[in-house]
């Protein structure tokens, strides 16, 4: 067996232990570990790459911005920045036909942008904003939908924990992507709130009303929300206008969180204690499942399938458009099954080569932006999209007394609008790109 074959049948092998329920990092350090052993005829190399790759990958400056992001979002939440969020948004839309749950869209969306995580986004937001959907009398599953698909704001809309990864994996400039992610963020955040309305005009039944709040009480929501303000527009704004680098813009974030959390009385010894510990569980886990991919990449590369699979593709003379296509989609399958960032660290290396080796009629550094959008936007499709959603069980888990299948039903408008977007996306390279200097 040659070693391209090799590498070819390690992805059954993968997707196999995978379905098995090997813990993703595992299932892939243990293919690339026993790939390399049938390369190689022996473990002496796998060992010393073991030694090397340790070292090169945990020692990563740019890996260190991760758990800043993740402590971030942990701080925000003591701090009821969620909360406040959530009463601004309800003060203007909640008295509209399904306001309150365009308000829970729009929350998301805040609250995305001090996170970085869509499945902490979903959990706090649901925290909120369930008690006052179903205070209005709206439909379990159309409640539970809107919360899992507001979630995903979390990792489109900058700071993005996923994007992070994405940029360290193709080695692109993360302040650009977090850049290039702004309006696609803003425009998932009208799709949803659009696909609401379309919903409550479908299903009239589905979403009660409430009584219009007073003009000065939503002023004094509005200026409730400034600590979330501050700080978006001190990292992202930071970032930017080149002040700190991205990783020094998440420790500044998580500062400010932590001071306001603070000042809010929700950032207690024994609360900082278990944020600290919550946020080292979450980066181990994290660090552990890029070692694991960052592993089995090696062996590939070792056996040349991604350089082979590009040549491959090139040699079809199919229209880049049409590669492009096709990829999106294995992502929108894989999404049924998998978790976004274990899509992203297992594709990226295989896809990203065969895309830069297509000419798209930009730039390399331009086509590595566009794409990378791309990607993160339908991999948050997958968060939402029906077997196994994991946006979805966060949200029906904090709500067991609605069926899934109600949440399934509604879910459905919501994933038709992110594909919406991904066609437009595609079709108009310039919206993703227009904020990119150069």
């Amino acid at each position: 067996m040659s070693n391209l074959e090799i590498g070819i049948y390690s992805f059954p092998a993968l997707l196999l232990l995978i379905f098995l329920r090997v813990p993703i990092g595992l299932a892939m350090f243990g293919t690339g570990f026993a790939g390399f052993w049938l390369v190689m005829g022996s473990t002496r190399l796998p060992l010393a790459q073991l030694k090397d790759l340790s070292y090169s990958t945990f020692s990563s400056y740019s890996l260190s911005i991760v758990p800043m992001f993740l402590l971030m979002g942990y701080f925000a939440t003591l701090g009821g920045m969620s909360q406040s969020l959530f009463k601004a948004a309800e003060s203007w839309l909640g008295h509209r036909r399904g306001g309150v749950a365009m308000a829970a869209i729009g929350a998301c969306a805040g609250f995305g942008a001090i996170c970085g995580s869509s499945l902490a986004t979903a959990a706090t937001m649901s925290r909120v904003a369930l008690p006052e959907l179903k205070r209005y009398g709206y439909q379990g599953g159309f409640s539970t939908a809107t919360l899992a698909a507001g979630g995903t704001l979390g990792i489109l809309i900058p700071p993005s924990v996923v994007l992070v990864i994405y940029a360290i994996l193709t080695e692109q400039n993360i302040a650009k992507l977090f850049l290039a992610a702004f309006i696609p963020g803003v425009l998932a955040a009208i799709g949803y709130m659009i696909a609401v309305s379309i919903y409550v005009r479908v299903n009239p039944e589905a979403a009660g009303v409430r009584e219009p709040v007073p003009y000065a009480d939503r002023i004094r929501a509005i200026l409730d929300v400034w600590p979330v303000l501050l700080v978006f527009i001190a990292v992202v704004g930071g970032i930017y206008g080149g002040i700190f680098t991205p990783t020094e813009g998440a420790a500044v974030g998580a500062l400010g969180t932590g001071v306001i959390a603070l000042f809010n009385g929700g950032l207690t010894w024994r609360t900082l204690l278990d944020s600290f510990t919550d946020t080292a569980r979450s980066s181990a886990m994290i660090f552990f499942i890029v070692f694991g991919a960052a592993f089995y990449n090696l062996f590939l590369a070792r056996t040349r399938v991604p350089q082979e699979l590009s040549n491959w593709v090139v040699e079809l003379g199919m229209s880049p458009i049409a590669v492009l296509a096709i990829i999106l989609v294995i992502y929108l399958l894989l999404g049924c099954f998998m978790d976004s960032l274990s899509m992203i660290l297992l594709t990226i290396p295989i896809f990203f080569p065969v895309i830069m080796a297509l000419d798209f009629g930009m730039s390399p550094e331009h086509a590595a932006i566009w794409f990378g959008i791309l990607v993160l936007i339908v991999v948050e499709v997958g968060l939402i999209t029906p077997p196994v959603g994991m946006n979805l069980f966060v949200i029906n888990a904090m709500d067991p007394e609605t069926p899934m299948v109600e949440t399934y039903k509604a879910v459905l408008y919501y994933v038709v609008s992110d594909l919406i977007r991904v066609v437009i996306l595609v079709a108009f390279p310039a919206i993703t790109l227009f904020l990119i200097p150069g």
